[in-house]
């Protein structure tokens, strides 16, 4: 029995097979399974997991779907599963970058890290997501 329709798992074949890298899938914005991953890479450390939860509350306050990897894995497995997962946007927190007070954000689509500020992260990781969502309208 054949089915013609457009049906969801097409919909996601076709975008893997129209966006991907050597790394993983590239999820277009509109149909990604999370906006933004955040990735702790100590999490047992509090100064890092508050920074961490801080960040995750205020996205969620602005309606942004956030996937928080808080698991005690090493740094190079958590942002290869980022990779794989093919999140748009990945904030890292590690113990270099929150001592100074600040946070990497990285677009899946790019090579370069960006420094963001701790007390400006989810603020600029929203006007991101909503540039990322301009340019599909």
């Amino acid at each position: 029995m054949g089915c013609y329709g457009i049906g969801i798992n097409r919909i996601m074949a076709s975008a893997i097979e129209m966006s991907f890298d050597p790394n993983g899938i590239i999820w277009p914005i509109s149909i990604a399974p999370f906006e933004v991953i955040i990735t702790s890479v100590s999490p047992e450390d509090s100064l890092i997991s508050d920074a961490a939860q801080k960040i995750y509350t205020q996205l969620q306050a602005q309606n942004i779907d956030v996937l928080f990897d808080d698991r005690p894995e090493r740094a190079g497995v958590k942002f290869k599963d980022a990779d794989l997962l093919g999140i748009p946007v990945r904030i890292t927190l590690g113990k270099k970058s929150v001592a100074q007070g600040m946070v990497e954000v990285k677009l899946r689509t790019e090579t370069e890290n960006k420094m963001i500020a701790i007390d400006q992260a989810a603020c600029e990781v929203a006007k991101m997501i909503n540039d990322l969502k301009k340019v599909l309208g």
